[in-house]
């Protein structure tokens, strides 16, 4: 069953909402006014490599979140539907070092039900190293 909303800061933040954000370490920003969800990690060795560069998983991951929140978002910015993969696509486009990365999404089509999202990686520097796309829809509420 689809849990509450995320508890979101004054600042408009998500800080620990998943297992998966507590264990990598991310924060995700829902406040900002274009309705696009960003999430921020401190890249550091945990989150590396064998290669010393930022694991491909991850940045994936970072991705999927950025545009599930972003559909989040456009669905009802209020409640905050859990949203779900139904598709996602990555492209690595560049190597990922140290240093805080950002991962943002945006919707480019759909509907009420289905919608189309696209995601950007960019580096410290703000280079873009990683794009997604996904096809995700919102979880059906219980009865």
């Amino acid at each position: 069953m689809p849990s509450a909303p995320p508890e979101i800061d004054a600042a408009g933040l998500i800080h620990g909402e998943t297992g998966a954000q507590k264990l990598i370490g991310w924060t995700t920003d829902v406040g900002q006014p274009d309705g696009r969800a960003r999430l921020f990690l401190e890249v550091d060795d945990r989150h590396a490599n064998r290669h010393g560069v930022l694991h491909g998983g991850i940045q994936a991951m970072l991705l999927d979140s950025a545009c599930g929140y972003t559909g989040s978002l456009h669905l009802d910015r209020a409640a905050m539907p859990q949203m779900m993969s139904l598709s996602f696509t990555t492209q690595f486009l560049a190597p990922c070092g140290r240093g805080r990365v950002m991962a943002i999404g945006r919707v480019t089509g759909g509907g009420r039900r289905t919608l189309f999202i696209d995601g950007e990686l960019r580096d410290a520097e703000g280079r873009l190293v990683a794009t997604g796309t996904g096809v995700y829809r919102p979880v059906a509420r219980s009865v």
